[in-house]
């Protein structure tokens, strides 16, 4: 007999998400993943300037913190046929790849390890044990008895207090873990590392940008300043100081989350075998080298794979209203068409769904209704996944890319050091373990793109901004422009349509729409509601193995409803039924 699992709300991620799943015989046989409350920029965004729009989108969420910012100014730059100095784009490159070897040791250490580490079963180690394991993977200085006795005792103290703290409300225990106590040990010391060292590295950020979260940028260029001598501007010490940064996190990746991610790794090589999905992956590409317009110079590829086939990579267009729709079949949305290109694209709210406290969205339960405030894009009428898997499979595959060599190189190396095949990338191992490989790709790529800029400015270069196209009399009247990135989720695009000066319409398309989409027009459901079914589970009121997959794709819900009730109503409330 099928039952029903609800996880409401979804923790450890951005913003509110409900997952309902069916159950029968020890496996999910139907999800439907569910964005509960709305939030957001696009019907504020209308009639402003556009060079304003990169300051407001930034908002949507807390974490991405810069993706917006620069999609934005892509999209009006591309709007306005800006072209912004070499400087300016290797400085953008470089707050891109800072942002990713952060948001990746956030996601697996603070959002993701609780999946897989077991936190109290850490008292149960020998510190002398853990630091011979320790030892034996890296060489982090750290990696001592003593070290990790300290750590131990820390944790005993909040058990002991009978207040976890950080570690509450998780499902401590449960049989799902494999870890062994030394390892868990390990894991936990790490993660309370990371919760020090992830600060760091955002310090470029605030160099380049004024400020993390949410640093400036400037469309032409970037708000920031080059003067090898001065003292009110980028100069040799903030130059010092960024390599320093960038030196300790390829450090930190290498010694510390790889070695972590291959050693949780092999004892969860089963998790390889569930958490596919849809197996469609798109990338709309980033790190141009040269010219954005340029997609063969991007480090990481453009590109689509359909059915898991990597003999194939397909064109993708986000300009292409054939391409890109979205649509709201199922959505909670009063649009006057479904399926609309995001340059036409509508974010019109109608709530229709149950009032809080629920137990279902469709007590049909079959999810044939609207049950969710989050869009179904499709490409070419096909649900995608996007993300570190989808971008690591397209530069994987695609042999002419600049990052194919690097990239094979180091996703063969995982898998010969777990002993699996290319099979087990789609999976919620494989996710996991591809956000792994891009971050020490990032963290290399962080000091290319440092190199570059320092060999430019001695070269007597020390532009940052391109004022040309910066009054608005220099623009045509009706102006439409699509800036586009890969976000630590995956594809983010920004659509913009600009009239006498002012923004018409503004539409984002960001990754966990695609990810986290509901059933389509044709009844197919998106990426993580697909990878869910087949899940298996131990304990149906513990629903660890979900969890994985789930928090595999690192949703962020804040992202993917993004309207703001200027009126300040209260839509929806989200309570915690046990």
């Amino acid at each position: 007999m099928a039952e029903r699992i609800v996880i409401d709300p979804v923790t450890r991620i951005e913003g509110h998400l409900r997952v309902e799943a069916t159950v029968q015989n020890g496996k999910i046989i139907d999800a439907a993943s569910s964005g509960t409350a709305i939030r957001g920029l696009e019907i504020i965004l209308q009639n402003r300037d556009p060079r304003d729009a990169w300051a407001l989108v930034q908002r949507i969420c807390g974490v991405c913190t810069t993706i917006h910012a620069l999609t934005s100014v892509r999209a009006v730059e591309d709007a306005l046929a800006i072209r912004i100095p070499p400087n300016a784009e290797l400085i953008r490159n470089i707050m891109f790849c800072a942002q990713y070897v952060q948001d990746h040791v956030v996601h697996f250490y603070h959002l993701h390890a609780a999946d897989w580490v077991d936190i109290p079963n850490a008292l149960q180690a020998d510190p002398a044990q853990t630091a011979a394991l320790a030892q034996s993977i890296s060489n982090w200085p750290k990696s001592t008895a003593g070290y990790f006795r300290d750590v131990q005792n820390k944790l005993k103290s909040f058990v002991e207090s009978g207040q976890l703290g950080i570690f509450a409300n998780a499902y401590w225990g449960h049989p799902a873990y494999k870890l062994p106590p030394e390892a868990n040990l390990m894991a936990l010391a790490h993660y309370l590392e990371a919760l020090n060292w992830q600060k760091e590295i955002v310090k470029i950020h605030t160099i380049f940008g004024g400020k993390n979260p949410h640093p400036n940028y400037l469309v032409g260029g970037m708000a920031c300043s080059i003067d090898i001598n001065g003292d009110n501007a980028i100069n040799i010490e903030r130059f010092n100081m960024i390599e320093k940064l960038i030196n300790e996190a390829i450090e930190f990746v290498e010694q510390v989350y790889i070695p972590d991610l291959m050693t949780i790794a092999s004892f969860y090589k089963d998790t390889a075998s569930y958490g596919g999905g849809v197996g469609n992956y798109l990338c709309f590409g980033d790190l141009p080298t040269t010219n954005i317009d340029d997609f063969s110079n991007y480090l990481l590829p453009r590109g689509v794979i359909l059915n898991k086939n990597l003999n194939e990579v397909l064109a993708v267009d986000p300009r292409d209203p054939e391409q890109i729709l979205e649509y709201t079949d199922h959505s909670w949305y009063d649009n006057s068409k479904s399926g609309l290109h995001p340059w036409d694209g509508e974010t019109k709210m109608k709530y229709t769904g149950p009032k809080p406290p629920y137990y279902t969205l469709d007590e049909s339960g079959q999810f044939n209704n609207k049950y969710t405030w989050l869009k179904a894009p499709r490409w070419k009428d096909k649900p995608m996944e996007v993300g570190p898997l989808a971008r690591m499979l397209v530069a994987y595959a695609k042999k002419d890319a600049l990052a194919h060599d690097q990239v094979k190189e180091e996703v063969d190396n995982v898998l010969s050091t777990l002993g699996v095949g290319p099979e087990a990338l789609f999976s919620t191992l494989g996710r996991t373990a591809a956000r792994g490989i891009e971050s020490k790709l990032a963290a290399h790529w962080l000091k290319r793109f440092y190199r570059d800029l320092i060999d430019n400015v001695k070269k007597g270069d020390q532009r940052t901004f391109s004022p040309e196209k910066w009054e608005p009399k220099t623009w045509s009247k009706d102006a439409k422009g699509v800036g586009w990135a890969e976000a630590p989720r995956g594809a983010l695009g920004h659509w913009v349509h600009i009239q006498n000066g002012k923004i018409a319409n503004y539409q984002c398309v960001v990754p966990t729409t695609w990810n986290g989409s509901p059933k389509d027009h044709l009844g197919v459901s998106g990426a993580m509601e697909q990878a869910l079914i087949g899940t298996p589970y131990v304990k149906e009121d513990e629903p660890l193995e979900m969890l994985r997959t789930i928090h595999s794709f690192d949703p962020c819900l804040a992202c993917a409803v993004h309207l703001v009730d200027k009126e300040k109503q209260k839509v929806t409330t989200v309570e915690v039924q046990r």
